[in-house]
């Protein structure tokens, strides 16, 4: 072949989306689906869209393509720009027409399962099995273009910063980082084990022992674990790594990361820097170590009101060294009802609370509730003082262990201000919200945790409340490892964590003390993390890093509590792939050669859905 190539007559000259008034009088060939058809007086209009937008077509009389077009058929369309008599200012093209003079049909459609349109009233499992339809509805395009923007954003900022963009491998090692892996077998050695990466921990603290100093990647993840509306068992996350560093360092890194992507993908200011709190004082704040700071009603130690109260229940709690805390809901004395109220106790009690007091002062000109008899005079008073309630407020109390008291009052504070309308809401729009964006560095977490109740079935242990590799706040470790603090930071967003971190171990010796801490002997330790420990012998700078995960901001950056509309090819609740029908069985052959045999397996091919 020889020439210039010459483009195919039914190839594009503008997008469905661009075509303006300054067009008019222009010749124009436009490519995409048929989003609607219309027959006025005999005149035939056809929408067509693109993922650049909508313009509307007009086809002449003796063009008798109307009958013919399908709804999502794929159509070149040939003709002239021309202005329109009725403008519809709601469309950006919506002050022109495209006045076909050919139309060919490119391909044939069969009538869709559902409407392709803006916010579509169908099932998720529907929309799932059809997602190359669904994916073509206006909004979810919108949505996965500005999770595009939005990551392009990012990633400049980190480049603009002399962070190295380096991929870390997906087929690696398993090694315990808190849920199940995705195991891969090997068919080049049998019987052995690859696993898919729960993130790139390891790796990136063995670039920062290699002297790249500053990483980064777009890195994806791998989980076996329960999903709810913010997880998927495969996910994407922003991930870097920093070398002589502390944790303003990490932190300034990333608020300014995170201000340039939001100017530059939205258009948004974040003022900075961010707030910073430590763990204990979100949890007695708030209850919750990611906790929304949108609204306040803010938990209250009522000690000092137990103490004048005569309630038994409450003064025997205190004295046993447990807490009585409190919750005032303003305007909640009218609002929530008595019989709103069990509901209440039922959230309460979902999360270890033995039971719900609660008081309303000064309701129907007297006082009601479950410690009315509590709360006279004084008493009444002195409550209203320490939680600052008034005439027409509730006041919710709990007592019980430290952890179950933050636990249940934290959720209630949570539930009862969304049944309220009292959380701003993020609305969402093409280029994502504008807001409000409460963003929140909580610091300092407990080193380690006791899981009395081991998968395993042995007998309790410690375990890390992050990962095993984030640093103790004091490098000696001394004493009871449930007092411990380490140098771990979470970063929360209207009240969803986005993202971990911390400052890493970057000595041997203290790896090992962990490691120990954790039940792993030396040669558990040599088998899961002998190359990691064997770095940290060859001089490793102190180092720490962070990662954020990319589908989670990019969802709460739209308005949306769930991430699955913003990954293309999301999975169900149970890791399903109704699209694709994955998981499913595979041929007996492809078993026999990775040395696998099982026999109660399934027959290939069917993934229940």
């Amino acid at each position: 072949m020889s020439g210039a190539y010459e483009r195919a007559g039914w190839q594009r000259t503008h997008t469905c989306g661009e075509l303006r008034e300054e067009h008019a009088g222009s010749k124009a060939v436009l490519n995409g689906w048929v989003a609607s058809r219309r027959n006025l007086g005999g005149i035939y209009f056809i929408d067509v869209r693109d993922r650049y937008g909508v313009t509307q077509v007009v086809l002449p009389e003796d063009l008798d393509a109307s009958a013919k077009l399908a709804r999502e058929d794929c159509i070149s369309v040939t003709g002239e720009v021309a202005l329109r008599e009725a403008p519809n200012e709601r469309m950006p093209t919506g002050m022109i027409e495209l006045r076909a003079a050919s139309v060919e049909k490119l391909s044939a459609s069969k009538t869709p399962p559902f409407e392709i349109e803006e916010n579509l009233d169908t099932s998720v499992e529907l929309r799932l099995k059809h997602r190359y339809l669904d994916l073509r509805r206006p909004d979810m395009q919108r949505a996965l273009m500005h999770r595009s923007r939005f990551i392009g954003a990012m990633r400049a900022a980190f480049l603009a910063r002399d962070f190295a963009e380096v991929e870390t491998p997906i087929l690696t090692k398993a090694t315990p980082e808190g849920a199940r892996d995705y195991l891969v077998p090997s068919r080049v050695h049998p019987g052995d084990f690859y696993a898919l990466p729960q993130s790139p921990q390891i790796f990136k603290q063995i670039l920062m022992v290699s002297g790249m100093d500053r990483y980064f990647q777009v890195a994806r993840c791998f989980r076996d674990e329960d999903l709810r509306a913010d997880r998927q068992p495969e996910f994407t996350q922003l991930d870097m790594e920093m070398s002589f560093v502390e944790e303003e360092d990490v932190f300034a890194a990333w608020e300014g990361v995170l201000a340039d992507t939001f100017k530059g993908a939205m258009g948004v200011d974040l003022p900075l820097p961010f707030p910073r709190v430590t763990w204990r004082e979100a949890m007695e704040r708030f209850g919750s170590d990611k906790p929304d700071t949108r609204f306040g009603m803010e938990l209250i130690d009522v000690a000092d009101w137990v103490s004048v109260s005569g309630f038994g229940v409450f003064e025997k709690m205190i004295a046993d060294g447990k807490r009585v805390m409190a919750i005032a809901v303003p305007g909640g004395g009218e609002a929530v009802s008595r019989g709103n109220m069990k509901k209440l106790e039922e959230v309460a009690k979902t999360y270890g609370a033995k039971g719900l007091a609660w008081w309303k002062p000064g309701v129907e000109g007297g006082a009601g509730g479950s410690i009315v008899k509590f709360c006279q005079g004084d008493s009444g008073a002195k409550l209203c003082e320490v939680t600052g309630a008034g005439e027409g407020d509730l006041v919710l109390l709990v007592g019980d262990e430290e952890s179950t008291t933050w636990r249940s009052l934290g959720a209630l504070r949570l539930h009862v201000a969304r049944e309220l309308g009292m959380i701003p809401r993020v609305d969402g729009a093409d280029a994502g919200s504008t807001g409000p964006w409460n963003f929140l560095w909580v610091t300092d977490f407990p080193m380690f945790e006791r899981d009395e109740e081991p998968a395993d079935g042995g007998p309790p242990r410690w375990v890390s409340l992050h990962h095993p590799f984030t640093a103790p706040a004091d490098w000696d470790m001394p004493g009871d490892p449930g007092a411990m603090g380490s140098r771990a930071y979470d970063l929360v967003l209207n009240g969803w964590e986005l993202g971990s971190g911390s400052i890493r171990i970057h000595r041997q010796e203290t790896q090992e003390k962990v490691f120990d801490l954790l039940g792993l002997d030396e040669a558990q330790q040599q088998a899961k993390f002998g190359f990691l420990l064997d770095a940290l012998s060859y001089g490793p700078p102190p180092h720490g890093g962070f990662a954020v995960g990319l589908d989670r901001i990019v969802a709460l950056t739209l308005g949306m509590e769930s991430i699955r509309d913003v990954v293309a090819f999301p999975k169900t609740a149970s890791a399903t792939d109704l699209m694709c029908e994955a998981p499913s069985g595979v041929e007996p052959h492809q078993m026999g050669d990775l040395y696998i045999r099982h026999d109660g397996l399934p027959s290939a091919g069917g993934a229940e859905s």
